[in-house]
């Protein structure tokens, strides 16, 4: 389960209605579970079960705006619960597409881990090329850290490819980097990860590893290979 499946969602309605000549805007809503909720290579639910949902509006203009809220947790006791996005973008193209927004992450507030990030994706038959940028965080810097605007960022390089009907392939790499990744995953700063996944009919099956060593310091194995099976279904509203 990923929560940019979500604003894919989005950005893909906002794209279709921007080329077809609707005058119509589309609101959506989707639900979703999952035996884990991985977040660029890394469980965000200490390897249990995610819920999820949201709503999606999509306007004729490329602008598209969404909330997602899952639950999270990353060690016993902790102070996150859940997390809920809020994001807004413009996206449009169409042999050549492209999407940019701003994104906010909201945690319970005895977390002190809100932050934000601005992102674009440019795609091409396929292939898909994103990136994430840290614009701003309450979270506050520890020793030698810097949370500054740019001080974080993520890439990620993917490619979906149709095998037969509606059942997709999809390959994905993507690079970590910066003391705000560190400080909110608790895994070194830099490092990447990659994914295989099948996805048909709001199911999907992933398989997601990193270059993280097997066993890291937070126990939660996020070195290991992860495999995901999750379900989402889409509703107009």
């Amino acid at each position: 389960m990923t929560k940019y499946s979500r604003l894919a969602s989005a950005a893909v309605a906002a794209v279709l209605l921007s080329t077809s000549g609707s005058a119509l805007a589309e609101l959506t809503a989707n639900v979703g579970v999952a035996n884990n909720y991985i977040w660029r290579g890394l469980t965000q639910t200490m390897n249990d079960p995610a819920i999820s949902g949201g709503i999606d509006y999509a306007h004729e203009s490329g602008f598209y705006a969404g909330t997602w809220v899952s639950n999270v947790s990353y060690a016993p006791n902790d102070p996150f619960s859940y997390e809920h996005d809020l994001y807004l973008g413009f996206s449009g193209g169409e042999a050549v597409t492209w999407d940019v927004g701003y994104l906010y992450y909201n945690y319970d507030s005895l977390a002190g881990f809100d932050f934000g990030e601005i992102y674009g994706t440019v795609g091409f038959s396929g292939f898909s090329l994103s990136a994430w940028v840290l614009a701003n965080t309450e979270a506050d810097e520890g020793p030698g850290q810097d949370f500054g605007f740019g001080e974080a960022y993520y890439v990620s390089l993917n490619y979906a490819i149709p095998i037969k009907g509606d059942l997709e392939l999809g390959l994905h790499v993507g690079r970590h980097s910066g003391d705000f990744s560190e400080a909110f995953n608790g895994v070194p700063g830099d490092y990447t990860d990659y994914s295989v996944s099948l996805s048909k009919g709001g199911f999907s099956f992933t398989i997601s590893d990193t270059n993280l060593a097997s066993k890291t310091p937070d126990g939660l194995d996020n070195g290991s290979v992860k495999f995901v099976i999750g379900y989402t279904k889409d509703f107009e509203l």
